[in-house]
C-alpha cells in the first residue's frame, strides 16, 4: 500500500494538474475516485480531525451541488455529524484534490503545501 491516497475527479483541471503535480515529483500514490468511490463518514471525520482544519473547509464551495443544496446559508447551523454525513453522500461535495498521509491531509492543490508534505514520501 502506498502512503499517500490521492482523491480527484479525473474530469476536474485542477486535480489533472495536481496528479501531474505528483508524478513529476515521483510521488507515488493510489488513485481514488472520488465521485465513483468517495470518502465514507468515518473516513471524513479521521481526515477532518487529521488536517486540524475546520470541517466546513472540507467542501467543495465552486461545486453546483453547493451552490443548488444552498450549503452556505445551512452549514452555520449543522452539527459536525450532519456535515459528515452529508459530505459522505456525494463526492462533488467533498473540496478536491485531496491527499491522506499518515500525517496530514490537504485538500484544494497548493503546491507549496503538496511540496512541504510530500518531501519526505517517493
Amino acid at each position: 500500500m502506498k502512503d499517500v491516497i490521492f482523491f480527484c475527479y479525473p474530469r476536474c483541471s485542477t486535480c489533472q494538474k495536481a496528479k501531474k503535480w505528483l508524478e513529476e515529483n515521483s510521488v507515488e500514490f493510489t488513485e481514488r475516485d472520488i465521485v465513483k468511490n468517495n470518502p465514507t463518514e468515518v473516513e471524513l471525520k479521521k481526515f477532518y480531525k487529521k488536517s486540524k482544519k475546520e470541517l466546513k473547509k472540507f467542501f467543495n464551495t465552486s461545486g453546483v451541488l453547493y451552490k443548488e443544496m444552498k450549503l452556505k446559508d445551512k452549514l452555520p447551523t449543522m452539527t459536525e455529524d450532519e456535515m459528515l454525513k452529508l459530505l459522505a453522500t456525494d463526492g462533488k461535495l467533498v473540496k478536491r484534490p485531496m491527499i491522506v498521509t499518515k500525517d496530514a491531509v490537504l485538500n484544494g492543490f497548493k503546491e507549496e503545501e503538496w511540496k512541504e508534505l510530500l518531501k519526505g514520501v517517493k
